[in-house]
């Protein structure tokens, strides 16, 4: 394929959930970007100023490249990881059309957490023990091993849900054996990792790379179950804050020379450089930052609240990228947080219903400092109105001088629907929604 003549002016971003929305949503704020088209987007880009929507599924490759190619696309960005390990990135670049991302290679990372662990084992990154089993007895064996205090992982992709923490040998082999044996999370669990598990809190720490040169946004922290108190099942992340008060220059410092810069290294002495962004989900221990896991693309919902705290120009950034040649530095907004608050289905990340009006949503926003990003919306094509289409609806978001301040204008723009005769709380509602009532309350409680 020729290589088309681009505009510089036009940027794609594929995927169609919270992340996007923000990542659709900054980058229209750049300077020199007069569109940005979002496949296939949802009910907040749609009507998100310069932004249009695309009907093009996020794992359409032929149906995105064509699109890209047609529209003189000067920048696509990827948001989610399924078309990364799927090999996007390796169709845009054969096309000769700029894109943020890995390759299918480099984007190993994540696809396979084996892969991951081995590559970490190689390069010295800190990791835990941790055996790779592909039958229950192997399985069983590294569970007795660790006396069942341990984590169960599905090798593959399995949308931020294939994770178990276990307390004792029955929590570990029946999570092992609904994984390889009862088929829980499909081929993703067909091989899965049984690990030490670590203690400390835990850190997201994302680097924007060419490959070589990086930029860190700023640390974040999430809040992966699904109740309070961290309770309940592992979901795709129910809030996030940044900067995390925990990440000190110093510990920034020690993350940055013993982990990205030796995966980044590694990546290119192995033959395929990282471009793209590189997410270290990291566990801060006793003897230091040790990796949980890498993602090859941005956190969801930590990118919501990073991104509204980068005063620098973000698609500038992700051009350089993408391109090569250094990367501008992310510069962070002085004086500034960020607190998201993810309002799902009830039921998530189990069986929940769709299709429900979404209410409130100018209410939400006209509060202080906010901004909602939808995650999983659709908008109803008879009457325009925002609908429910997902597990995690929306992300509520807020920016304010403090984390204090940011927790509480998050919370005060959630809403609740009317039930039982009363009336409905302003904000942003629908019937069913259920969300965490304790976003950041440790780093908010801990001694200064």
């Amino acid at each position: 394929m020729t290589t088309p003549d681009l505009d510089p002016s036009t940027v794609l971003v594929v995927g169609g959930g919270g992340r996007e929305h923000a990542l659709a949503w900054a980058v229209a704020r750049s300077a020199g970007v007069r569109r940005v088209y979002a496949a296939p987007g949802n009910a907040g880009t749609a009507g998100e100023r310069g932004v249009v929507n695309v009907d093009l599924a996020d794992d359409d490759l032929d149906g995105l490249v064509a699109f890209a190619a047609e529209r003189r696309v000067g920048l696509t960005v990827v948001g989610p990881e399924k078309p990364l390990g799927a090999g996007l990135v390796d169709r845009f670049r054969t096309a000769g059309l700029p894109v943020f991302g890995p390759t299918r290679a480099a984007a190993r990372i994540e696809t396979s957490k084996a892969w991951a662990r081995d590559f970490m084992a190689r390069h010295g990154v800190p990791h835990p023990r941790f055996t790779v089993a592909d039958d229950l007895a192997a399985a069983e064996r590294a569970v007795r091993d660790l006396g069942g205090r341990c984590v169960v992982k599905a090798d593959g992709l399995a949308a931020g849900k294939g994770v178990v923490v276990c307390d004792t040998v029955d929590d570990g082999l029946a999570a092992a054996r609904g994984m390889l044996v009862g088929g829980v999370f499909g081929m993703a669990g067909a091989r899965v990792l049984v690990e030490e598990r670590m203690d400390g809190p835990e850190l997201s720490v994302m680097a924007i790379s060419d490959g070589d040169a990086f930029t860190l946004l700023p640390p974040a922290q999430d809040h992966k179950r699904a109740l309070d108190g961290d309770a309940g099942p592992n979901t795709g992340g129910m809030g996030a804050y940044a900067p995390a008060p925990v990440a000190t220059p110093d510990l920034v410092d020690r993350i940055r020379r013993t982990i990205v810069e030796p995966v980044l290294a590694g990546m290119r002495a192995e033959g395929h450089p990282f471009t793209g962004c590189l997410y270290a989900g990291l566990m801060l221990t006793a003897a230091g930052p040790s990796v949980v896991e890498f993602n090859a693309r941005f956190g969801d919902p930590e990118t919501q609240v990073q991104l509204p705290l980068v005063e620098s120009d973000l698609a500038a950034i992700l051009r350089a990228a993408a391109t090569g040649g250094g990367v501008p530095d992310a510069r962070p907004r002085p004086g500034r947080s960020a607190a998201c608050v993810v309002v799902a289905s009830g039921g998530y990340p189990g069986v929940y219903a769709t299709g429900r009006p979404i209410d409130g949503l100018a209410e939400a926003e006209a509060v202080d400092g906010v901004k909602v990003f939808h995650a999983g919306t659709r908008v109803d094509p008879a009457t325009g109105a925002a609908l429910t289409a997902g597990g995690r609806v929306l992300d509520v978001v807020c920016v304010r001088p403090t984390l204090a301040d940011a927790v509480a204008g998050a919370y005060a723009a959630i809403g609740r629907p009317a039930s039982g005769g009363g009336p409905a709380r302003p904000g942003a509602r629908f019937d069913g929604m259920h969300h965490r009532n304790d976003i950041a309350r440790r780093a908010l409680e801990a001694p200064v």
